[in-house]
């Protein structure tokens, strides 16, 4: 049975992980006949916001523990996240992915990401191993690919330019389909950067983890 770690921001759209595309690309997983465990870093949230009303409140909570809400508990540190057992990796999106994975929101395409996830990603990369990066995820892959990498965050045009300052090549691509770029084994999908609603979002998703459970 082939193994995906999942790398989680957090537990909500607007300060972590965005929740349907985390449990949609889970419940894909598991319907390939593949198994998944998740993984986030141990670090508290850049910023906690209140879901209800969309402001800022003044909590301290922690990437770890808040992730391990969607995981139902089956979650590690990411630290620890040895490839060797994995055979492909996916990182869905949320805002936790541009303010805790990453400083993206705050600095863009001069963002830094956090050194631990940036390890584990990397590792995938460079033993040629399969990845996903769902919706605004993939502004982690410059850094992780180094130049030329080819992915999609939707159309938005900001994140698209600062995608290619940091050295990737931005592609369109419709909320029901994903770009695969052969060379290094990377899919992405627009998800909800495009999507407005669930089931919108799982066209992609779900096109985008067979391709990836194919891959591993």
């Amino acid at each position: 049975m082939k193994k995906i770690a999942v790398i989680l921001s957090g537990s909500g759209v607007f300060d972590g992980s965005e929740i349907h595309e985390a449990v949609l690309a889970l419940f894909a997983i598991e319907q390939q006949g593949a198994c998944w465990h998740c993984f986030a870093p141990n670090i508290d949230q850049h910023q906690v916001i209140n879901h209800l009303n969309g402001e800022v409140s003044h909590e301290i909570r922690n990437v770890l523990v808040e992730s391990a809400r969607i995981a139902r508990g089956n979650i590690s540190d990411v630290a620890t996240l040895n490839i060797n057992d994995y055979d492909a990796l996916l990182v869905p999106g949320g805002f936790g992915v541009a303010n805790n994975l990453s400083d993206f929101a705050r600095h863009g395409s001069a963002c830094q990401l956090n050194e631990d996830v940036k390890q584990a990603c990397q590792a995938f990369a460079h033993a040629n191993k399969p990845a996903a990066y769902l919706c605004i995820a993939p502004t982690l892959i410059p850094q992780i690919y180094g130049p030329g990498a080819k992915a999609t965050i939707g159309n938005d045009p900001d994140t698209a330019s600062a995608f290619n300052a940091m050295g990737g090549e931005h592609i369109q691509c419709p909320v029901d389909d994903f770009v695969l770029d052969q060379k290094r084994r990377l899919l992405t999908t627009p998800a909800y950067m495009l999507a407005t609603n669930i089931s919108e979002a799982a066209t992609g998703i779900n096109k985008l983890v067979q391709e990836l459970i194919k891959l591993a």
